[in-house]
Parts: structure tokens; C-alpha cells; sequence
């Protein structure tokens, strides 16, 4: 089956002999991997000539589910669209008066889609709020993330919900993810060990049913069932540091408690209670914080994979582009137009979710090349999609790939991982000065997934070797 794929590659006009060693080494190492060919799609292009050289293909028009690979076109929409600089805002207000400290009326937290809006984010806006020397809210405490629809949980993911932070809901106020990290550390054997939540807030109650034993393995379970956090098993007294990310169930509720409890650690109380509401018209700007860039933003996406930014991004892509509220199909809808300004084909892939969180989007190795080809081309954003990849042995989800000094640093690419699905793609380098665009995608049973992520490793060595 292979003599149709060396036909192809080495007769490419315009190979040259460089070209053809390479083709030579791909063909090679794909033999050694026991992965049925059209369970693969792949395709690598040469970037340093024009126009770009076809190095290989195999199923590259073959309809493939991309997993996480998606992700690349969720950041060129988002980084092309919004630029690398972007900055959302979170903001206080009110319309009431403000006589010696005390504020008489509601305080309104304004979400503004910073998927990004962490603690110390909060500290910040929280820090900027003291300076207007109020020190009391005689008023409730009102959330607005009307930016947003309230789908928290888009209907294009994978419909069963789970409590990992991979699937955290979606809010315009959302904060920390819209998950709470669990660490347990040991004590002595027969004592329960010690939790921490982080945000340390009270906003959740800790059931600790875990005991500390001898020896250094661990069992446990972490689980969050509302706002209870239930850690159950053992673990050994010379065991690390263990820890668990769950998602929240309410991002109004979470964000405005979270607000107040960092409220009070200033001296501020609030007399009213947390809810969700819509700024006023005439409400005072009190405070505000600005998010980091969106370059980085889309950085959080790519190294980790993280499902909640995606779409967070991609709500915000809706909301810039004045949809309000904003909803995940109104974002798809130009992430599509994006693709198809770049060349790909109305018709030629399926695009529902940002995230790859779902078996019903479809691309192309071709169609994803493309993207990736077309992303360099683009100087004002190019350096900042770069950057955001996962890069060969040392960070995101590549952190523990291709370690070793001919290959560590020199591949960046974007991961893919569902049941049954593996995908890499991205850019590799050469020392050279050559470089290759490349896509590889694997559908086939979940069984041979692992093989699947050894051979594209090998796959992206040899591109760099």
C-alpha cells in the first residue's frame, strides 16, 4: 500500500533531494507502526519556499473528527479577528450615593467575557474598588454577565456533564476558571490529611472522609457534589502532594461570592446578598480591570488545551462583533467565515464546537494545513499564534513529548485527544533554517491511540532531523 504513497511524494514537482530524503524517512517510519492507513491522515508541507512544497500526504481529503487540533482555528479567528493586543474589561458600578464610606445602593459586578479573571485579577479590581473609600454596601451585591447567553454548557459539546474542569461552564462573569483546585497533603498515619481549596473562599464546604496511612502510594477520590467538596481513599505519609480541579456549577453565584469574600479581607461588607442583575443606566463607574491580552488568552487555550477558554474566546468573538447576548453559534458562525476567507471550501469541513469537545466537527489534513500555512502568512498575529503553541519537551501538553537535544524546543504544536482520536499539528523546525507546517490525524479504535501518539512523535522527529 505504501508503493502509491512514494509515487506520489518522490514524482512531486519541484522535489528536490533534500525533499526526497525526508519523504524517504516518513515513509519509513510510518511502515514501522501497525496503524491500519486509512485510520490516518497526514500531510507536511516545506515552508521555505514559494509557493509551499508538498513533502507528504496520505487521506489528506479525507473527512477526519480533529479533537483539540480544532483549537488552531479557534486562535487564527480569534487572534485575526480581535488582534493579539485586545484586552476585555471587569468593572464595578452603582447608582447609589456615597456618604462617609457607605455606599446606599446595589454594587454591580459587570462581567466583561475575561476568561482570564483570576485572583489576582480580583485582588486587583478589589484594590482599586478601596481607593473610592467606601467601606460599606448598604445594597445587594448584583451580577451582570448579560454580555453572554446562559448557556453554560453548549449543546455542540459531548452531551454527558462531568465535574472536571475540562468542562466548566461558560459565563461573560466568570472567575478562575470557573474551577476550584483541591490539594491534599499527608499528616501522620491514622490522621485525616490536610485540603486546601484555592481560591480560598468559603463559598465551599470540605467533607473531608480521607485517612493518611503508611508508605507512599494514594488512593483517593475528590469529588464535588454542589458546594461540597467530598475527598474520600488514603494516602501514604511519604506520598506528594495530591491534587484535583472541579468545576463550579454557577458562575454569577461563584464570581459575586468570591467578590465579596475578597471584599471583606479588605474591610468592605456588604449588608445584601449576591445575585444576578444588569447594570443601570446611569450607574458611576467605581472600578475596573483589564484582562492581560488576548495573545495570552489564547496561550492558556493552546499550551493546555483548556475547553473553557475556547469558549469563552469564541462567545467574545460573538460579543465584539455586537451580538448580544452573545451565543457559542454566533462565534462559530465567524470562526467559519475566517476558514472560508482563507481558502477552505464551504461544504469541505464541519465546525460546531471551538474546543474540539465533540465528535461532530470534521476537518481535512488538508483544510487544516491550509489554516496553518495561511496563519504565517499573516504578519501582524503570526508571532503571537506561534508563541501560543505547546512546545516540544518543555511546556503544555507536549511538556513530556520529544524530550532529547535534536528535538526539544524545535516542534510547536497543538494536540487532539478523544477516545479513539489522537491529532498533532503545528510547525516543525530544523536548524537549518527549514521549516514544515504538518498535520496528523488518527481515527481509528481507542485500543491504538498510544501507537498513534508514538508515531506522529517519530513522525515530527524526523522533520526536524
Amino acid at each position: 500500500m505504501w508503493s502509491l504513497i512514494l509515487y506520489l511524494l518522490v514524482l512531486t514537482p519541484g522535489a528536490n533531494a533534500n525533499a526526497n530524503a525526508l519523504t524517504g524517512r516518513l515513509t519509513k517510519t510510518v511502515r514501522q507502526y501497525s496503524i491500519p492507513q486509512a485510520q490516518l491522515g497526514l500531510v507536511i508541507y516545506e515552508l521555505n519556499q514559494t509557493p509551499q512544497q508538498l513533502i507528504f500526504a496520505l487521506n489528506e481529503n479525507q473527512d477526519f473528527i480533529p479533537a483539540s487540533v480544532t483549537k488552531i482555528a479557534t486562535a487564527t479567528s480569534v487572534l485575526q479577528r480581535l488582534g493579539a493586543s485586545f484586552k476585555f474589561q471587569t468593572s464595578l458600578w452603582s447608582e447609589g450615593k456615597i456618604k462617609n464610606g457607605v455606599l446606599q445602593g446595589d454594587l454591580v459586578l459587570k462581567g466583561g467575557g475575561d476568561s482570564g479573571f483570576v485572583s489576582e485579577t480580583m485582588w486587583f479590581l478589589v484594590n482599586e474598588f478601596t481607593r473610592t473609600g467606601i467601606h460599606r454596601i448598604e445594597g445587594d451585591l448584583l451580577v451582570d454577565d448579560t454580555d453572554f447567553d446562559r448557556v453554560r454548557a453548549d449543546s455542540s459539546r459531548d452531551p454527558e456533564r462531568v465535574d472536571r474542569a475540562y468542562d466548566a461552564p461558560v459565563g461573560a462573569m466568570s472567575f478562575n476558571w470557573n474551577s476550584i483546585n483541591i490539594f491534599v497533603r499527608p499528616t501522620r498515619s491514622g490522621e485525616p490529611p490536610r485540603v486546601y481549596l484555592d481560591p480560598l473562599a468559603d463559598y465551599y464546604k470540605i467533607d473531608n472522609k480521607a485517612k493518611t496511612v503508611a508508605g507512599n502510594g494514594s488512593s483517593l477520590e475528590v469529588s464535588r457534589v454542589g458546594q461540597r467538596v467530598i475527598v474520600r481513599g488514603s494516602i501514604g505519609e511519604g506520598a506528594k502532594e495530591f491534587v484535583a480541579y472541579k468545576n463550579i456549577d454557577d458562575p454569577i453565584d461563584w464570581s459575586g461570592q468570591n467578590l465579596a469574600f475578597f471584599m471583606r479581607q479588605r474591610g468592605i461588607s456588604i449588608s445584601g446578598k449576591v445575585k444576578s442583575g444588569t447594570k443601570p443606566k446611569n450607574a458611576v463607574l467605581l472600578a475596573k480591570a483589564d484582562s492581560k491580552p488576548v495573545s495570552q488568552h489564547v496561550a492558556d487555550m493552546m499550551k493546555f488545551s483548556n475547553n473553557y477558554v475556547a469558549e469563552m474566546l469564541t462567545k467574545n468573538l460573538a460579543a465584539q462583533g455586537g451580538v448580544f447576548p452573545a451565543s457559542l453559534d454566533a462565534g462559530m458562525t465567524l470562526i467559519r467565515e475566517t476558514m472560508l476567507g482563507m481558502g477552505l471550501k464551504s461544504g469541505s469541513f464541519n465546525l460546531l464546537n471551538p474546543s474540539g469537545l465533540s465528535r461532530r466537527n470534521r476537518m481535512k489534513p488538508v483544510d487544516l494545513v491550509k489554516v496553518l500555512i495561511e496563519a504565517q502568512h499573516h504578519f501582524p498575529t503570526f508571532a503571537e499564534m506561534l508563541a501560543a503553541f505547546p512546545l516540544a519537551g518543555q511546556d503544555g501538553t507536549l511538556r513530556n513529548r520529544m524530550k532529547g537535544q535534536a528535538t526539544q524546543g524545535w516542534v510547536r504544536a497543538k494536540t487532539g485527544n478523544l477516545s479513539g482520536v489522537v491529532g498533532l499539528a503545528g510547525y516543525a523546525g530544523r536548524k537549518d533554517g527549514a521549516s514544515h507546517a504538518f498535520v496528523f490525524i488518527f481515527n481509528g479504535k481507542a485500543g491504538q491511540s498510544d501507537t498513534a501518539r508514538r508515531l506522529f512523535d517519530a513522525l515530527a522527529m524526523d522533520l526536524v532531523q
